[in-house]
């Protein structure tokens, strides 16, 4: 059984454990699937981190409005939210790196960072 996905912050003071962070816009819920409409690139996103994890990469996820924290502790995060506001979420950081902005990668993308392929 995969893992449930880290829903709050750990503490301002303590770095993320996490080899992916997915730093996401405002939405209604944790994981942006509720509401009357399911958007797909949410599903697959979804998806992906089930399966990472299955795989044991950790996987952790932040929004904006209840996360704060995970974004103030990031520089590069806050610097490109500075820079490009809301077009810059989501944001997705891989082994401290910040591989895309502006949309969520998909799972090759997210492996071939992780096994070390540069792009």
């Amino acid at each position: 059984m995969s893992q449930p996905l880290p829903l709050f912050d750990a503490p301002l003071h303590q770095a993320s454990s996490a080899v992916v962070e997915l730093f996401d816009p405002p939405m209604c819920c944790p994981t942006g699937v509720c509401g009357p409409t399911i958007d797909q690139s949410l599903m697959d996103v979804n998806e992906m981190i089930l399966d990472l994890q299955s795989q044991g990469v950790p996987v952790a996820r932040h929004q904006m409005t209840s996360n704060p924290n995970a974004f103030l502790r990031n520089e590069n995060v806050m610097r490109l939210v500075r820079e490009r506001q809301m077009d810059a979420l989501p944001i997705t950081v891989v082994n401290g790196k910040v591989i895309k902005t502006g949309a969520y990668p998909a799972l090759d993308e997210v492996k071939a960072h992780l096994n070390g392929a540069q792009r």
